[in-house]
């Protein structure tokens, strides 16, 4: 599986693809901290685009996440963990079934006033699959499967979050 490869309107260091978390306090930091999280959570749209909506077995998979902060203001979305924001195919985080730990230390995604935040990841077009401590790479079934992005807050009911649906394998119809 290739990780997160970064195209951006932002300076980026993190090992998502996304500006990394700043110590300083800032007058944005300051600002970003009036906005109340419930707010701050709606403020942020995400939209997931692919660059086909037909794949075949074992073809990379490129999308395109972009995060938008629709507030003119600074805004602070709160996360529990380190990771701040992920991806899903079918609900599996990464597309694997293998547990995924990130530090317990909570986070924070920043945003300016109306910034933008764009990340491109590929997707190696196989499912990761742990069984009985056995990994193994398995190519999809021909089918459709839903991939998802999202920010990683607490409250999954409320989650900033988009979704495209591709197809694997041709229609035999």
């Amino acid at each position: 599986m290739v990780g997160p490869q970064p195209s951006h309107d932002t300076d980026v260091d993190d090992e998502f693809g996304l500006e990394s978390e700043d110590s300083r306090y800032t007058v944005t930091t300051f600002l970003s901290a009036l906005v109340p999280t419930a707010l701050a959570r709606r403020a942020i749209a995400i939209s997931l685009e692919t660059e086909q909506a037909v794949y075949e077995p074992d073809e990379s998979v490129e999308f395109t996440v972009e995060f938008t902060n629709r507030l003119p203001v600074p805004v602070a979305v709160p996360t529990p963990r380190q990771r701040r924001w992920g991806w899903t195919v079918d609900g599996d985080l990464e597309a694997s079934d293998e547990r995924r730990f990130t530090r317990d230390r909570p986070s924070t995604f920043r945003f300016g006033g109306g910034e933008r935040k764009r990340v491109t990841v590929t997707w190696n077009g196989r499912l990761e699959r742990v069984e009985e401590g056995v990994h193994e790479s398995v190519v999809p079934e021909p089918g459709e499967y839903e991939i998802r992005a999202f920010i990683a807050t607490r409250e999954t009911r409320h989650q900033p979050s988009d979704a495209a649906t591709i197809r694997i394998g041709r229609d035999t119809d």
